[in-house]
C-alpha cells in the first residue's frame, strides 16, 4: 500500500484571501470554499473531461483559519519556479507588488540562486532561478 500527497493546508488567519492571493501566484483555481476551509488546486484537476490518474494528481493548497500569528519560522516551504525563459527577478518583483516580502531565514545571499519570500501572512517561500 501507498500513500498520496493530497494537499498542504497552510494555517491562516484570513484563509479566503489567503487562497485568492496563492490561486492567483499559481495560476489554480478556488476549487472550494467555505468559511472554514478554501482550496486551491491546478486548473487540470478541476477539468472532469480528464481521466487523470491518483498517481499522477499533484497535491493542492488548503487554507483554514487559525486564532494564533505565526510566530517562527516555516519548517516546510514551498518553492516556486520561473519558467525557462522566464525572470526570476521580475517574477520576485511581480510578488513583492503583490504583498510578498523579503525575508531573511539566515541564507546567504551571496551564494545562493533562490529567493526566499514570504505571503501576505507571512508564511516563507522561494523562488527559484528558472527550471525546465
Amino acid at each position: 500500500m501507498s500513500l498520496r500527497w493530497y494537499t498542504v493546508v497552510i494555517d491562516s488567519h484570513d484563509p479566503a484571501t489567503l487562497a485568492r492571493w496563492w490561486a492567483e501566484t499559481l495560476g489554480w483555481v478556488i476549487s472550494y470554499e467555505e468559511p472554514d476551509e478554501v482550496g486551491v488546486d491546478a486548473p487540470h484537476a478541476m477539468d472532469d473531461s480528464r481521466d487523470i490518474p491518483l498517481a499522477e494528481q499533484g497535491p493542492g493548497l488548503v487554507f483554514v483559519p487559525v486564532p494564533e500569528g505565526k510566530t517562527v519560522k516555516n519548517r516546510l516551504h514551498i518553492d516556486l519556479a520561473p519558467g525557462p525563459d522566464d525572470d526570476q527577478a521580475a517574477a520576485v518583483q511581480t510578488l513583492v507588488e503583490r504583498g510578498a516580502t523579503r525575508v531573511d531565514v539566515g541564507q546567504n545571499v551571496d551564494d545562493v540562486t533562490w529567493v526566499v519570500l514570504a505571503d501576505p501572512e507571512g508564511n516563507e517561500f522561494c523562488v527559484l532561478s528558472a527550471r525546465s
